[in-house]
């Protein structure tokens, strides 16, 4: 497989395809969360008057300041975040983050749609892949009609509980395109209390899935920041292809 327009050739050989939001100051964060501040904390014309470096060759540096919850952008959700028994992102396994991985092809689904347990089923067989075991990537489209603008918190599509059941049944990780894996503006929660229930974890606001549509089987990578007692944490979400 030859590396496409969003994709870069490994040293190793492969294709790795870039599945995560850009973060940024005033991102669109999910409706009940404040977006993130992130803000240059040191240019490089401030950090001159430190006098570092040496005459004719001065050092200078630059640094952001960060203020932003775990949930923010492209992240992963901790069981602790929906269950207070759940556990938290720093004791979780790295194998939770990695693995054989499929994208699901939904993009048929409007804004605010439910998906059911028979549409996850038919874009199993159209994908080519049985899931067992693989982390499951649903591309509904979302992202590219409606990024970075705010109606991303206010009209994601979502799963139901049925759908989340046959997730369940084959697979411990999954993830989607909005910044829930619910339909905006539920008080339902229904993937989030099968997630809790299940021992499941999720991954929100990915992007970019379009390109790996048909590809078949993959490896993905979105590891989390080791925060103590975390609930979440952005991660760099990465999709891996055979060359």
């Amino acid at each position: 497989m030859s590396p496409d327009v969003n994709g870069v050739t490994s040293q190793r050989g492969t294709t790795l395809v870039d599945l995560s939001c850009e973060l940024f100051n005033g991102m669109p964060a999910h409706a009940l969360f404040p977006s993130p501040i992130i803000l240059p904390y040191v240019d490089h014309l401030q950090a001159k008057a430190a006098g570092l470096g040496v005459p004719g060759d001065p050092m200078t540096y630059a640094i952001n300041y960060i203020s932003m919850l775990e949930h923010c952008g492209t992240h992963v959700d901790a069981p602790y975040h929906i269950g207070e028994h759940g556990t938290t992102v720093d004791q979780l396994s790295l194998d939770w983050f990695t693995g054989k991985a499929v994208v699901l092809d939904v993009t048929h689904f409007n804004d605010r749609e439910f998906i059911d347990a028979d549409d996850l089923e038919k874009a199993e067989k159209a994908s080519g892949v049985e899931i067992d075991g693989h982390i499951v990537l649903m591309c509904s489209g979302f992202h590219a009609r409606h990024w970075p603008n705010q109606e991303m918190v206010t009209n994601n599509p979502g799963l139901t509980y049925e759908a989340s059941l046959w997730l369940a049944e084959r697979s411990r990780v999954h993830g989607v395109e909005g910044p829930s894996t619910d339909v905006a503006g539920t008080k339902e929660f229904p993937n989030h209390r099968v997630c809790r229930d299940k021992g499941m974890i999720h991954y929100e606001f990915l992007c970019n899935m379009e390109p790996l549509i048909g590809k078949g089987e993959f490896i993905f990578h979105g590891y989390p920041l080791k925060w103590k007692d975390g609930t979440g944490s952005p991660i760099r979400a990465v999709a891996e292809l055979p060359a």
